[in-house]
């Protein structure tokens, strides 16, 4: 951090006048370092966000930030089964931008960690269906972008063109982009109100006693528009585990005409981060992020099956999602949403170790061996044809590859949680499952 918490404390006054803070500290978490960032605490007790933006384009997303957190009126919020944080106000520290936020509490589960079944997985996916919910007149009356299904195609197809002008996508892959772009059964839908690409990391939970993790809040609103749902639903090829139960409550939840090929366009939205972010190298002419970005693009096209993108809509057989190195794609070239530094609930190390903790750290995410090792991973990629609708998951399987009975040995049990003998139903097995993979969860040491 290049300004001390008590500098970032102290800017907070100029943001919220009168406001008396008593206390600073750094959030938790590191973030991707694109902020200053601290918590200043008031002498009503409320503890406050404070991010401070490092260059024009955190400049930007700070102001988006704003823009979206003032436009959710109290109706608004009202209709949204979470918190979502509060506009405090804003200021400059120096010639940067800074932001004032309320901090909002929870823990967040990483995308290949959401287990199956009731709890995490299907208050996320309700969740989601209730930003989509939100009356469009909140977008449009705060002079947001609006994109109608006809201009989210067009813009896909000006992605797809400009990541194959580099000449380093494989032939294969803009062949099947160029024919899911041109599939007309792929782009009637609704345009809803969306945040523009949720991750697993917009969602902060509660560990409900009875009904498991739960969704309390949600963060990273600053590309808050009118659009196609499907981009708040792509961050699930990270998520295999997960994802048909997401995609199911948000069925569920969902006011609208069904949208058979939901899934599939949140597919090719997934696969289309590798090309942005080879367009985003390309525009800075940084051949260390083109080769990167080749190389991801060239394992993604060694997986594909012959069969084409085109008229996926129709196609039912599941099959198994090959994006698990969506997460090696970093924020900066995605319009995603940025969830770092956000909340104080980022670091579990400080949330859920015990005293008597080992203390040892697995490490900063953004360590340059650590990104080295992911890399690597990504030659093993088994890239599957997103020609069906669901992904296949192993019903034993956890997030971690251990199965359920193991994973629910270390759980601890609630009245109402089933027959501690393993009887129960198969939702209660779903729901022990899920708290044990939040108990691993809060035991680990990484982000």
């Amino acid at each position: 951090m290049g300004r001390s918490p008590f500098t970032l404390a102290a800017a907070v006054t100029a943001a919220l006048p009168g406001a008396e803070v008593t206390g600073a500290r750094t959030l938790s978490a590191d973030g991707d370092g694109r902020f200053d960032s601290a918590v200043a605490t008031l002498a009503d007790g409320r503890e406050l966000a404070i991010r401070v933006a490092d260059d024009d384009e955190s400049a930007r997303e700070l102001a988006g930030e704003a823009l979206a957190l003032r436009a959710l009126t109290a109706g608004a919020r009202a209709m949204l089964p979470f918190q979502a944080p509060e506009y405090i106000g804003e200021t400059r520290l120096a010639d940067a931008r800074a932001l004032v936020t309320d901090l909002l509490p929870g823990f967040q589960i990483e995308a290949a960690m959401v287990p199956a079944g009731r709890g995490a997985a299907e208050s996320m996916g309700t969740a989601i269906a209730a930003v989509h919910a939100l009356p469009t007149s909140v977008v449009r009356g705060a002079g947001l972008t609006t994109r109608s299904a006809l201009e989210s195609r067009d813009e896909l197809a000006r992605l797809v063109d400009a990541a194959a002008s580099t000449g380093r996508v494989p032939a294969r892959l803009t062949v099947r982009w160029r024919e899911a772009v041109a599939d007309d059964e792929l782009w009637r839908f609704e345009s809803t109100v969306v945040l523009g690409g949720v991750q697993s990391t917009s969602f902060l939970f509660h560990d409900d006693p009875e009904r498991g993790p739960e969704v309390t809040g949600l963060i990273g609103w600053h590309s808050l528009a009118v659009g196609d749902p499907a981009v708040d639903l792509s961050w699930l090829s990270a998520a295999p585990d997960a994802a048909d139960d997401v995609h199911a409550a948000y069925a569920r939840s969902a006011d609208r005409v069904p949208d058979p090929a939901l899934e599939v366009r949140a597919r090719l939205l997934a696969e289309l981060e590798f090309a942005r972010w080879l367009v985003h190298g390309d525009s800075l002419r940084r051949t260390d992020i083109v080769d990167d970005a080749s190389a991801l693009l060239e394992a993604l096209a060694e997986g594909l099956h012959e069969d084409a993108l085109g008229m996926i809509a129709s196609r039912t057989d599941g099959v198994d999602s090959a994006l698990d190195a969506l997460d090696r794609v970093p924020a900066s070239a995605s319009p995603g949403a940025d969830t770092s530094m956000q909340t104080d609930a980022y670091n579990p190390n400080e949330l859920w170790r015990d005293d008597d903790a080992d203390d040892d750290a697995t490490g900063d995410l953004t360590d340059g061996a650590a990104e080295a090792a992911r890399r690597l991973q990504v030659g093993g990629l088994e890239t599957e044809d997103l020609s069906a609708v669901r992904s296949s998951t192993s019903d034993d399987r956890t997030p971690e590859g251990r199965s359920t009975d193991e994973m629910s040995t270390g759980a601890h049990t609630h009245a109402g949680d089933g027959d501690p003998d393993g009887d129960g139903s198969p939702e209660d097995e779903a729901q022990r499952a899920a708290r044990a993979a939040l108990q691993r969860w809060k035991s680990s040491d990484s982000v």
